[in-house]
C-alpha cells in the first residue's frame, strides 16, 4: 500500500491474487506475513495519478449524501446508484470510493469492504478504519455476512428451483472483456433463490449468494435459463425482445437489497435495507398492471 500510494486497495488485492506480487520469487496471498529479509516484487502500475482524480460534481456529492443508509464512527453503508463503478480504473477516472473520499473529511479514509458491479444498485459497505475493514472481510471470508438481492429475470422461474450450485470460471476475451462461465474446473459457487412474484414474461426473485464470485448471480440466472432482465453480458436477444416494450427493461435489473453482519467483537448486528431504484420500481409497476 505504501509503494502503490493512491492505487485502489481492491486493485492491490487483485494483483496479489493474480500472482503478480512475488515474495522471494514465489506467488503469495494477501494474508502472507512478511519476515525480515524477504524480497518483495511489486508490479508497476499505470493508472490515474491521484492528484488528477476529478472532484465529484455537486449533484453527485448530494446524491451520495442522500443515499446513506447507515453511518456511525466506523461504518458507512450506501445505496449505490446503478451506473456508478465502485472505483476508478479501465477508463473510469472517478468511481464511488474516489467520490466518497472527497465529499467530507469524515469519509476521507473510507475503504470498500466488498464490491458491486457498475450497473448493480443497492447496499455497499465502506469502512472508516482498517480494523473494521479487516473484521468485515474476515466475516465475508467465512461466509457469515448475509446478502439478499432482488433480481427481475426473464420467464417463469419455477418455485422448486431454490438453489444453484455450479462452479464458475473467469475468462478474459481477446478484447479484454471479462466473462464468467459455468465450468467444472471453476471455483465452487452457490446461490439460493426464492420466487417473490410471477409477472408477464418475467419473475421477481430473491437471490442469496452463499459465495462471492464475480458476476455470480448473473451467471447462475443465465445457467438456469432465466437471465436477468437488461443484462447485456449474460442475456440474449430473444429474451431482451420479450420485454422490449417496457421502459427500464434495457437496464440491469439486479439490486443489492439487504445486508447483515456482526458488529466488530460480536456486539450485535448491523442491518441495512435499500429501496430499489425508481426505474426498477416503475418497471415492476408496469408489469403488474398487465398481470
Amino acid at each position: 500500500m505504501r509503494v502503490l500510494k493512491g492505487v485502489p486497495r481492491s486493485h492491490v488485492y487483485r494483483v496479489i491474487r493474480r500472482g503478480e506480487v512475488r515474495v522471494n520469487k514465489k506467488r503469495c496471498k494477501p494474508e502472507t506475513r512478511l519476515e525480515i529479509g524477504d524480497l518483495v516484487r511489486i508490479p508497476p502500475f499505470i493508472g490515474t495519478d491521484p492528484a488528477q482524480i476529478p472532484r465529484p460534481s455537486p449533484a453527485l456529492a448530494q446524491l451520495l449524501r442522500d443515499s446513506v443508509l447507515f453511518e456511525d464512527e466506523e461504518l458507512l453503508i450506501i445505496n449505490k446508484p446503478a451506473g456508478i463503478a465502485v472505483h476508478g480504473g479501465s477508463g473510469i477516472r472517478l468511481g464511488l470510493i474516489e467520490a466518497i473520499r472527497q465529499i467530507t473529511g469524515d469519509w476521507a479514509r473510507a475503504e470498500l469492504a466488498h464490491r458491486l458491479d457498475r450497473d448493480t444498485s443497492g447496499c455497499i459497505v465502506l469502512c472508516k478504519n482498517m480494523n473494521y475493514l479487516k473484521d468485515i472481510q474476515k466475516q465475508l471470508k467465512v461466509k457469515t455476512v448475509q446478502k439478499h438481492y432482488l433480481a427481475l429475470v426473464h420467464g417463469h422461474w419455477p418455485k422448486h428451483l431454490q438453489e444453484i450450485a455450479a462452479p464458475l470460471q473467469k475468462n478474459t476475451l481477446s478484447s479484454g472483456e471479462r466473462m464468467v462461465r459455468v465450468d467444472p474446473a471453476g471455483k465452487a459457487s452457490r446461490t439460493g433463490f426464492r420466487v417473490l412474484e410471477h409477472l408477464p414474461g418475467a419473475s421477481l426473485v430473491e437471490a442469496m449468494p452463499a459465495t462471492g464470485r464475480t458476476h455470480q448471480i448473473r451467471v447462475h440466472c443465465e445457467y438456469a435459463g432465466h437471465p436477468i432482465v437488461g443484462d447485456p453480458k449474460y442475456g440474449d436477444d430473444r429474451n431482451r425482445s420479450a420485454l422490449a416494450g417496457y421502459p427500464g427493461a434495457n437496464q440491469l435489473c439486479l439490486h443489492a437489497w439487504k445486508i447483515s453482519f456482526s458488529r466488530q467483537g460480536g456486539d450485535g448486528l448491523v442491518h441495512a435495507e435499500a429501496d430499489p431504484p425508481d426505474k426498477l420500481q416503475n418497471l415492476l409497476a408496469e408489469l403488474r398492471k398487465n398481470n
